[in-house]
């Protein structure tokens, strides 16, 4: 069987609705917490996929967490293996960062249920078919697009909301994995987020409601597809 390792920085911020397709995969899923458990360059070597998640503190905050540099060189490790790795939201901006590309404060926070616009190379990836799909943003910093990265979709706030570097690296800045099901999880986690930038969480859960089985099913294929292009499903 394959192996998924998943590097989570909040509980509730998941494999969500990816788990359940890495099962039906035959993949084993093993998580590490960020800041907690020791990640060993021989785990992160000996995994088929490596999925780091998102979270609230940033790239730039090393000096605050400083197993935030760790992460980013073993980031850096498995880049230059060519591995399969997967980043979202912090896990994306982390990989930009570990390419050398800048991370830095968006000009606003994006934080609710819409869509992304793919751009040309975006509609003949993995992500063409989230063309018209709800997904959850989340997010208050940006990145510039690394150098030899493919940039595959935007938003009019974030222009740079996902790349590929080849087959086997995708960072998605949005968060295709969140299970609406569980969206009361992310509206308390946030809940100081949300109160500081004025979001109505009522809003969200709303909008997670009305959208989760659509933004599920397109989570789903998204993800199939881009196992299928690493080479790691047939």
């Amino acid at each position: 069987m394959m192996h998924c390792l998943a590097i989570r920085h909040v509980a509730f911020e998941d494999l969500g609705t990816f788990g359940p397709v890495l099962q039906e995969t035959g993949f084993t899923i093993g998580y590490a917490q960020a800041g907690v458990d020791r990640l060993s360059p021989g785990e992160w070597d000996a995994a088929d996929l490596v999925v780091v998640l998102g979270g609230p503190i940033g790239v730039n905050d090393q000096a605050l967490y400083p197993f935030l540099a760790e992460e980013i060189a073993l980031i850096n490790a498995r880049l230059a293996q060519g591995k399969p790795l997967l980043g979202i939201c912090l896990g994306a901006q982390m990989i930009a960062a570990a390419l050398g590309a800048r991370v830095y404060p968006g000009r606003a926070k994006e934080i609710g249920w819409g869509d992304v616009v793919l751009t040309e190379a975006g509609h003949i990836s993995a992500l063409s078919v989230l063309e018209g799909a709800p997904v959850l943003h989340w997010h208050g910093d940006t990145f510039d697009l690394p150098q030899g990265a493919t940039l595959l979709a935007s938003t009019s706030v974030a222009p740079h909301q996902a790349f590929s570097l080849g087959k086997n690296v995708l960072a998605l800045q949005f968060h295709p994995e969140a299970d609406a099901a569980r969206m009361d999880e992310w509206l308390v986690g946030h809940a100081c987020e949300l109160a500081y930038a004025g979001v109505d969480p009522r809003v969200i859960r709303a909008d997670a409601e009305k959208h989760g089985a659509a933004a599920a099913r397109g989570a789903t294929a998204m993800l199939r597809t881009w196992l299928r292009d690493a080479g790691l499903m047939s």
